[in-house]
């Protein structure tokens, strides 16, 4: 399983992004792929997760309301809708996927065995 995850960049207070994560190599149609994000200084924390199980989500606190987690089946690739972002959003946002929750929602980083590469948000006036 390979994920490659790209849309970030510098972006100002209120404004929106959309983060891409491209999955290949999943040879099954049912896993749990979630968006994760490390700010400089602090721990990894999970931001919000989707099982292709029945296409539930799940968003941190910090981010409901504002963030949006979708997928297009066609393309592989899941998206995450970043809007009315804030200086505390920055943070490199990394994509993770695990074939084995079931079904299973969690935002837990050592729940997931595969992860991409990270991309850097920066939210800054």
């Amino acid at each position: 399983v390979q994920l490659q995850a790209s849309g970030g960049g510098p972006v100002q207070p209120g404004g929106s992004l959309r983060l891409s994560c491209s999955a290949s190599g999943v040879r099954s149609a049912y896993y749990t792929i979630g968006w994760f994000r490390q700010a400089p200084g602090k721990e990894r924390e999970g931001v919000s997760c989707l099982t292709t199980t029945n296409g539930s989500t799940l968003y941190a606190d910090s981010v409901k309301g504002r963030f949006s987690i979708s997928r297009d089946n066609a393309k592989n690739t899941v998206y995450l809708q970043m809007n009315s972002l804030k200086p505390e959003d920055t943070a490199v946002y990394y994509c993770a996927l695990d074939l084995t929750l079931y079904g299973i929602l969690t935002l837990r980083q050592y729940d997931y065995a595969y992860w991409g590469q990270g991309t850097l948000v920066t939210v800054s006036s």
